[in-house]
């Protein structure tokens, strides 16, 4: 059994369940979201993750070397 506490929201733009306790940018960012688009959770999002934009870039750059 597993138990998920984490806040979590439907997107309509991409029709999944997405986590809202990241930023608006990292979850754009993790679905593959254009930077244009209007995301339909503007304002559900945290204002700050628990990892910080420096960190999250260095991990993303990590997985695609490998």
């Amino acid at each position: 059994m597993s138990i998920f506490d984490a806040p979590i929201s439907r997107c309509e733009a991409i029709h999944e369940m997405v986590l809202t306790d990241e930023t608006e940018r990292e979850c754009a960012r993790e679905h593959g979201c254009p930077p244009d688009r209007d995301c339909p959770l503007h304002g559900c999002f945290a204002e700050r993750s628990g990892i910080c934009e420096e960190a999250t870039e260095i991990l993303l750059q990590t997985s695609r070397l490998h």
